[in-house]
């Protein structure tokens, strides 16, 4: 199998948090859609650092991350990211990733959305035995 992709919309979830409560609008929200690594051997959302500046999510504090290659760093970490992907959506913490590092879907945020790899198509898709999403928006 070789790498998938996959193009969620990321959303800063404080700012979404506040254009329910009417103290900013739909248009003040920013999000962006990232082409991210399907990364079934990490746990994690990461971002990169020019995401987390689009995003403008406030830095929670450092942790350390351990790379593919076993190398461990430390990282920022942002809490509250929207992720949208087809019909599912999920909130999720992420490390962020130095400069333009390529961004990565961890397997908490898949499982939580229940979207699989299919592994013949090379993409992520909707879990076929939950194809419909109910989820109750917040008033």
């Amino acid at each position: 199998m070789g790498l998938v992709y996959a193009e969620p919309e990321l959303i800063n979830g404080w700012e979404l948090e506040a254009s329910r409560r009417n103290l900013l609008t739909q248009k003040q929200v920013k999000s962006t859609t990232v082409k991210a690594l399907v990364a079934t051997g990490s746990l994690h959302l990461a971002i990169n650092e020019n995401i987390q500046e689009i995003l403008q999510l406030p830095v929670q504090g450092k942790k350390n991350f351990t790379l593919g290659n076993g190398e461990i760093v430390s990282c920022d970490f942002v809490n509250n990211v929207e992720i949208r992907f087809k019909n599912r959506r999920c909130t999720a913490n992420a490390f962020v990733l130095p400069g333009n590092s390529e961004p990565l879907l961890g397997t908490i945020p898949m499982e939580e959305m229940d979207v699989l790899v299919n592994p013949v198509r090379q993409d992520l898709t909707v879990n076929p035995e939950h194809p419909l999403y109910p989820v109750t928006k917040l008033k």
